[in-house]
């Protein structure tokens, strides 16, 4: 017995291991989801094919397995447009679905047609339509292959309406999943790369976003512990080695002109582990300045502000280790000065975190956002200014317990985020942070989080405005204009889809909401009034007269 294309299609699906699927269906999927009706794949309804996307390159994020969504043609299909290059710049493996009309033979001329394939071209790894059911097996398995291979990314397959209920040839075959194992570098850049290291007087290690797996993790606390260099992480590099640990000298929020950047201004030598030039900068190269080994799974990218000396390409864990049991403690190292900066990042970290004004101001909410996380507790940022405060001032325990994007950088994010962390760590504590602007963008997805019992609290910092670009506005000397607007009252809104909505009223009142909400189980959203003064006073006036003689 033949089967239709659909039916070949999620068998598919089920052989490469899928567990949900996140979509907003049209008529075009009508087939894949009946298919999907007598599968073991989980069908997970959004209220917008956006959020869909985001879910599912969470998903990837954090399992390394591809997440897939599902939308319809045209307009269905537009709308996840920036959750591809979310996944694409961010490295997270995710596979879109888009449905299609027939191609064979169709009625409707070209009512909401649009060459969906070639939209995606340069967003994604890969994007195919399926013109020929026989063919379904093994596109599919290249897509999944290509989105999960380094550097991971986003990949598209279109599924015509009238393919989808073709039948396939008796002796079409679903293709394995493949098990190759990543190439390891070179000896000889390696044995380079432990010469420079130990020829350094002031190396320093800098973690990035593609270092964010386990077996990374441990290779870099053995290569920290065994050669004693310091380190620090770039915004997506947080948690990959625990923050609590005495060589960490603090995060690369910004690219110029913080407490670390003395740090990086001292070093000699740069070990990059896992950076690479999707994310943002978090320092700048000059020619004739610092050396840098580039150590990650592919080449670096050459770009002004990044053109390292030596590049090590290979499986990043394999390489560290190997650094670790080559280089040894060197006599020759000096890290006087890092230590200097370390304490003066510490000491300026702690500057008014139990004050208790009211509305709020970031680093109040920030110490009180930790104090209640448990270690293994995941937030999920949204965009916006607070993104900058908890990546300097909130210390991950572990990978992907801070969970940012600072490659796309999109607003509208931390919620579906969260919701898919949820999903897969449902005993564990989970919590959006988002700003107003970026909380409405997607907030109908409160709704879904509610119908899949998600054990979920939001904290929605809340200025009425679009706040970072109000900073930067002040910042360039422009006039305030064009970026405040009102709210809704937002415990009524939790209210309105099934949630629980909090207000804080004041500075003493945040942690306890917190806990208790946390505690309480289901969805939680609390609103709490932010104070964006400490903008100004702390990134234009402290660290503009930061003369780094530390």
């Amino acid at each position: 017995m033949t089967l239709k294309g659909s039916d070949l299609f999620v068998r598919a699906l089920e052989n490469e291991g899928v567990q949900y699927i996140f979509a907003v269906p049209g008529e075009e999927n009508l087939d894949l989801l009946e298919s999907l009706r007598n599968s073991s794949i989980e069908l997970i309804i959004n209220r917008h094919e956006q959020a869909a996307g985001f879910m599912a390159a969470t998903y990837g994020r954090l399992t390394g397995r591809v997440g897939v969504c599902l939308s319809t043609l045209g307009p269905g299909a537009t709308n996840l447009v920036t959750a591809a290059a979310y996944a694409q710049l961010g490295g997270m493996p995710m596979l879109m679905i888009s449905g299609q009309k027939p191609i064979k033979s169709s009625k409707q001329g070209l009512f909401q047609i649009i060459d969906t394939v070639d939209l995606m071209r340069p967003l994604t790894k890969y994007t195919r339509q399926i013109s020929n059911a026989n063919t379904i097996p093994a596109k599919l398995r290249e897509a999944v292959r290509l989105a999960q291979e380094e550097r991971p990314g986003a990949v598209h397959l279109e599924l015509p309406e009238d393919i989808a209920a073709e039948h396939a040839e008796t002796d079409t075959h679903i293709f394995n999943p493949s098990d190759a194992r990543r190439p390891t570098a070179s000896v000889k850049s390696l044995e380079r790369a432990a010469d420079m290291i130990r020829g350094a007087r002031r190396p320093l290690i800098m973690i990035g976003a593609g270092a964010n797996r386990k077996r990374v993790s441990r290779a870099l606390i053995h290569f920290v512990e065994s050669t004693g260099i310091p380190f620090f992480t770039t915004q997506m590099g947080k948690g990959v080695v625990d923050e609590r640990h005495p060589r960490y000298l603090g995060n690369a929020a910004l690219s110029a002109g913080d407490f670390l950047h003395c740090a990086i201004d001292h070093a000699d030598l740069v070990v990059n582990v896992g950076h690479d030039v999707v994310e943002k900068p978090p320092f700048f190269m000059q020619p004739g300045g610092k050396e840098v080994i580039h150590i990650n799974f592919s080449g670096a990218d050459v770009d002004p502000v990044y053109f390292p000396q030596l590049e090590v390409v290979g499986d990043i864990a394999n390489s560290v280790e190997w650094l670790a049991e080559h280089c040894g403690t060197c006599e020759n190292h000096d890290f006087g000065s890092f230590m200097s900066v370390k304490r003066s990042v510490e000491e300026h970290l702690s500057e008014r975190i139990h004050d208790d004004r009211f509305p709020i101001i970031p680093q109040r909410i920030v110490h009180d956002v930790r104090e209640v996380m448990p270690e293994d507790g995941i937030i999920a940022l949204d965009n916006g200014m607070y993104k900058i405060w908890f990546a300097r001032n909130y210390k991950a325990y572990d990978n992907n317990t801070v969970l940012l994007d600072n490659a796309l950088a999109s607003m509208g994010a931390g919620l579906p985020s969260a919701m898919a962390a949820a999903m897969l760590y449902p005993h564990q504590k989970i919590m959006a942070v988002c700003g107003d602007g970026g909380f409405m963008m997607n907030s109908q997805e409160l709704e879904t989080a509610v119908r899949l019992n998600l054990n979920l609290v939001i904290l929605l910092i809340n200025d009425s405005a679009y706040g970072m670009i109000k900073w930067k506005q002040a910042q360039d000397g422009f006039p305030d204009y064009g970026l405040d607007y009102d709210n809704p009252d937002f415990v009524d809104y939790a209210h309105a889809y099934g949630a629980t909505g909090h207000r804080v009223t004041s500075a003493d009142g945040l942690s306890d909401t917190l806990s208790n909400a946390l505690n309480a189980g289901g969805v939680h959203l609390v609103d709490v009034p932010v104070d964006y003064s400490e903008n100004q006073r702390v990134f234009n006036e402290e660290l503009a007269n930061l003369t780094c003689q530390l």
